[in-house]
């Protein structure tokens, strides 16, 4: 496990607005990594005016953005339809090309395995490449989640020994994504940014860089402060949902509807955020960062029992999803063997076609092991890999008969009503609402 050396220093923060003068951008900008955070962050450069050198490993990766066969927003995909083939943005598989850039945004992903352990690879390799051909004047920014520390570890200390002192020759910061997929509100440009440079002005120059794509940026006395501050939001989010999904459990006892007390609690100005429960939690950040500050801490004299409390909790979730269809499925006096279950979205959240860690996986995979016939339907997710292999999505799963369905994920724009009024010739279904969205279906169960 890293372990490194922070030098004492004091720097203030301050948060700087978008428009402050003195505060331009290089002209290039080079983004190693074009993901669902470095191509929205390529897209909002490439607007604002920067050449921008968009620089993946993966060629099937850059067809698909040329060819536009990439999950966006309409927003991100309007931009891609303006820039692409244009000199402002360059695809390339070329590190080489990455030295013209005067700063790097390394924006690639940072997974867990299935033991829960930190998946370093592609973020070492990333980082490789950059000091590979990093040149004198450069600022090097890093954006993707993991562990305090790492900025050090993967881009100080490997710049040092190719010569480069950093601070004098090149510049190196840490700035953590603030992607959110499918919420317009949530565009780069609409979004505060988080930076803390290894030196002050490694801290002004990544600022400087970052702010034309940013509402503001906010700057903190190091790489480490910054490390930790994504490190503390996603965890944040995850012991509260976790917290929201237990009280989801109480409130049944109870016979309450868990909605009706959170919507009330949130009418409350200050002290309360409202987190909705659901059927788990999907995606790249909230199932994965935590585990990267809990892996840091294993060999410590530091514990952290509230994380480690709430991520299992989450990671449980599915599997009360399955423990509750059970029930739902025994109360009609249906056996969980040979019943007919349709899975409504199987997406990690509304709004993406992305099934990364999506709880859906193990709810079909468990409820299959137990001999059900599962079935999904989801609008966004032609295909599905499963344990079993592929399932492919029912477009018209209203024309069957379901002895159960469960709802994981309600895209806004998929038509549900049939869950709830039924259809010419079949009546409305069981529905075991894991997706807390379903209030008039007549035969709703919650989780």
């Amino acid at each position: 496990m890293p372990t490194h050396t922070v030098p004492s220093r004091t720097v203030p923060t301050c948060t700087v607005p978008t428009g402050t003068p003195g505060t331009t951008a290089p002209a290039t900008v080079g983004i190693v990594g074009l993901g669902y955070v470095g191509l929205p962050t390529a897209l909002a450069l490439a607007e604002s005016g920067h050449h921008v050198v968009g620089y993946d490993i993966a060629a099937d990766r850059l067809a698909a953005i040329r060819s536009g066969a990439v999950d966006l927003l309409p927003s991100d995909r309007a931009r891609l339809d303006r820039r692409i083939g244009t000199d402002l943005l360059e695809l390339t598989t070329d590190p080489a090309a990455l030295a013209a850039a005067g700063t790097l945004l390394v924006c690639v992903p940072t997974p867990v395995d299935h033991h829960l352990v930190p998946d370093l690879g592609p973020l070492r390799a990333a980082c490789a490449t950059v000091v590979a051909h990093a040149v004198p004047g450069q600022t090097i920014v890093l954006t993707s989640t993991t562990y305090v520390g790492s900025t050090r570890d993967l881009l100080v200390g490997p710049l040092a020994d190719r010569g480069l002192v950093v601070g004098r020759d090149v510049f190196v910061a840490f700035s953590p994504e603030r992607i959110d997929p499918g919420v317009a509100d949530h565009l780069p440009e609409r979004t505060p940014r988080v930076v803390g440079g290894i030196t002050p002005e490694c801290g002004r120059r990544a600022a400087a860089a970052l702010l034309p794509a940013s509402a503001a940026v906010h700057t903190v006395s190091s790489p480490e402060a910054a490390e930790m501050t994504k490190l503390l939001e996603n965890t944040f989010r995850a012991v509260n949902i976790a917290l929201a999904n237990e009280f989801a459990g109480i409130a049944r006892q109870f016979d309450v509807d868990v909605r009706e007390v959170v919507d009330a609690a949130a009418t409350k100005p200050y002290g309360f955020m409202a987190f909705r429960p659901g059927p788990g939690v999907g995606g790249h950040c909230i199932p994965c960062d935590p585990h990267y500050l809990l892996w840091q801490l294993r060999s410590g004299p530091v514990a952290a029992p509230v994380t480690e409390a709430a991520m299992a909790s989450i990671a449980t979730r599915p599997h009360a999803v399955v423990a509750r269809a059970r029930e739902v499925l025994a109360e009609a006096g249906r056996p969980v063997t040979g019943a007919r279950v349709l899975v409504v979205g199987v997406a990690y959240k509304p709004g993406v076609a992305d099934v990364r860690e999506s709880p859906a996986l193990t709810v079909i995979d468990e409820l299959r092991r137990l001999g059900a016939d599962v079935a999904f339907t989801d609008p966004l997710v032609d295909r599905l890999p499963t344990a079993n292999g592929p399932l492919d999505s029912r477009p018209d799963p209203a024309d069957d008969d379901w002895d159960l369905v469960i709802t994981h994920t309600l895209h806004r724009d998929a038509d549900h009503s049939w869950l709830v009024t039924g259809t010419a010739d079949r009546p409305a279904p069981t529905v075991l609402d894991a997706a807390y969205g379903l209030a008039d279906a007549p035969n709703r169960y919650p989780l």
